[in-house]
């Protein structure tokens, strides 16, 4: 009977005894390459060490090193919205850009669909937002998105661009305080946080506390932006956006300020839409010739 409990007792041991089990997070590719452009997945650091973001990675055909692009995707205030976000993959910018020489790297930020986690980029309700906090909350997302793909023998090191759009336009704003040799270009789409309150159009939660962030990310600003919106957009239209990019400018940032002709019927998804991609071209191929003219 005594040696019949030691040995039920011995699988509890084992479990007391045993170092703890901790889930390894990698980084990195994890998936095939695919159509088009090479689509694969990958996974890369987030704000949670115990958490990979997801990411999609698209590239040219051959070794590279390609120049990198990296687009930082919208966001909501909205929880369950943002559980429910399929991975963002913007086509037709990224086509753009793979054509162009650009390696694009897509991630999925804290708090979004299979990413899941905290959403770190929180603004607060509107009475507190904290526009600022919350810019800076994605800009380093996207900069731990970056500097791990930099790191790839197949990535250059200098002249990488960052697209963003609405909240991820808004943390590359915040991002433009980064070493202009490490990022050359920044290009945002609507960018902004608290747009449709309480999902009115042309509505903007704390539009002043806003526009003070703005001038607070263009005093640090180092790195030029083009800031592009177009002229149906309800989220941050274009006379509210132009008086943002002039908060920027007046803090110090150096912006091109340019309104797009309308897109469909709301022009804040504009950049998801290959007519909005063709609408802005000539102005991505003015914001991208820094990166394209330097050499490899």
């Amino acid at each position: 009977m005594r040696l019949f409990n030691i040995l039920a007792l011995l699988p509890l041991l084992a479990l007391l005894t045993a170092p703890p089990l901790c889930a390894q997070v990698t980084f990195g590719a994890s998936g095939e390459e695919g159509e088009p452009f090479r689509r694969q997945e990958w996974r890369v650091p987030s704000p949670d060490s115990d958490i990979a973001a997801h990411a999609l990675l698209f590239r040219p055909f051959g070794a590279g090193p390609f120049r990198l692009a990296v687009i930082a995707h919208a966001s909501t205030q909205n929880g369950l919205r943002r559980a429910q976000m399929p991975q963002p993959e913007y086509r037709a910018l990224t086509a753009f850009l793979v054509a162009r020489g650009f390696a694009v790297l897509v991630p999925e930020r804290l708090g979004h669909g299979a990413t899941g986690g905290r959403y770190v980029e929180d603004q607060g309700g509107c009475d507190e937002a904290d526009y600022a906090r919350a810019g800076r909350a994605t800009a380093g997302e996207i900069s731990l998105a970056l500097d791990h793909l930099r790191k790839q023998d197949f990535i250059r090191q200098d002249a990488a661009v960052v697209v963003g759009h609405s909240a991820g336009g808004w943390g590359a704003l915040a991002l433009a305080n980064a070493d202009p040799k490490t990022i050359s270009a920044i290009t945002v789409f609507a960018p902004g946080r608290g747009g449709h309150a309480n999902d009115e159009p042309n509505r903007i939660c704390a539009p002043h506390t806003l526009l003070a962030a703005a001038a607070e990310f263009g005093k640090a600003a180092r790195i030029p932006v083009t800031w592009l919106v177009a002229s149906n957009d309800s989220y941050f239209p274009p006379a509210f956006s132009k008086s943002l990019a002039d908060a920027f400018r007046g803090g110090g940032g150096k912006v091109d300020f340019r309104v797009l002709p309308a897109v469909g019927s709301e022009g804040h998804w504009m950049i998801e839409l290959e007519a909005g991609v063709k609408a802005a071209s000539s102005e991505l191929e003015r914001a991208l010739k820094p990166a394209l003219a330097k050499k490899p």
